[in-house]
């Protein structure tokens, strides 16, 4: 399998910048390796050679499988690598996710990196998938979405990650959407003035989406023309009437629902009828999924 290929069974339609994410593992691998692994280097023979396997030591969802793999590359590109368990599967504890066989100074030099990708993207992925499955059963789920609450030089990869784990993305930055919020709002002088603004700058295939916080400003955001309407923060009763305000006023309109989503409330979120629900939880704070790697049938090879 080719380093750019990713294995089956991860989300489809991913746009993966494999040369960023190229430049950043060799960054990351620089800071993390300096000059040289020095217990490494003091303790292994350059000779020996070892097969490791990345087992995970908790269930949840396989995220990152190909990223691991890059790290090793980056490494020593004459690692071996296979697969084990396809991308986006759920996992138990046990599973074994890849094996790994090669120089047993390269293995253990790239494993902490490959991990700490594996473990953060498996997280993501994992909790991704439990909002999804939450609402699997409704006759017409809303979409799970992520936000821009990343890690700084993680964005990619924690984006790809919610894919894997059966969510969608929001706008990636602040460069491919435009996103209204409170304080776009006051300083533009309203909803209405804002939206104009925007329209007057924007390509014509660019959206618009408004944050709204009450009833009032759902209203003025539809009768401007909004593409999109993200109802913050609202209770319940206050998002059913937005909803059907919005069905009845613009019915082409997105209505996403975003702020304090749980696991505990997602479904009733879900329930007032909205299309999207944004997530920042899914990157923020997200426990890292547990995953280790372990050498066996260790070796000598000598000329």
């Amino acid at each position: 399998m080719d380093n750019n290929e990713v294995p089956n069974g991860t989300a489809d339609n991913i746009i993966f910048d494999w040369n960023a994410v190229r430049e950043s593992i060799r960054s990351w691998l620089r800071e993390d390796v300096g000059p040289g692994d020095v217990t490494t280097l003091s303790t292994i023979a350059q000779s020996h050679r070892s097969r490791a396997v990345i087992h995970a030591k908790a269930d949840g969802v396989a995220a990152g499988l190909p990223v691991a793999r890059l790290v090793f590359a980056e490494t020593d590109d004459s690692l071996q690598v296979r697969f084990i368990a396809p991308e986006g599967s759920d996992i138990k504890y046990g599973d074994i996710l890849m094996e790994v066989e090669g120089s047993t100074r390269s293995i253990l030099t790239g494993e902490r990196l490959a991990l700490n990708l594996l473990q953060r993207m498996s997280g993501i992925a994992t909790k991704t998938r439990s909002f999804v499955a939450a609402l699997q059963d409704l006759p017409n789920p809303p979409r799970i979405v992520d936000t821009r609450k990343t890690t700084p030089g993680l964005r990619l990869l924690e984006k790809y990650a919610v894919r894997v784990g059966g969510g969608h993305n929001h706008r990636f930055g602040l460069f491919d959407a435009v996103l209204l919020k409170d304080n776009h709002l006051k300083a533009a002088g309203g909803v209405a003035e804002a939206i104009a603004m925007a329209r007057a700058q924007i390509p014509h295939t660019m959206r618009v989406e408004v944050e709204a916080e009450s009833l009032e400003q759902v209203k003025e955001a539809t009768e401007s023309g909004a593409d999109v309407i993200m109802l913050d923060n609202m209770s319940g009763d206050a998002m059913r009437e937005a909803v059907a305000w919005i069905r009845q006023a613009a019915p082409r309109t997105v209505v996403e629902a975003s702020g304090g989503v749980s696991l505990e409330t997602v479904r009733s979120i879900a329930e007032t009828g909205v299309d999207v629900i944004s997530v920042g939880g899914l990157t923020h704070s997200v426990p890292a999924l547990d995953i280790s790697l372990d050498l066996y049938d260790k070796k000598e090879v000598r000329p």
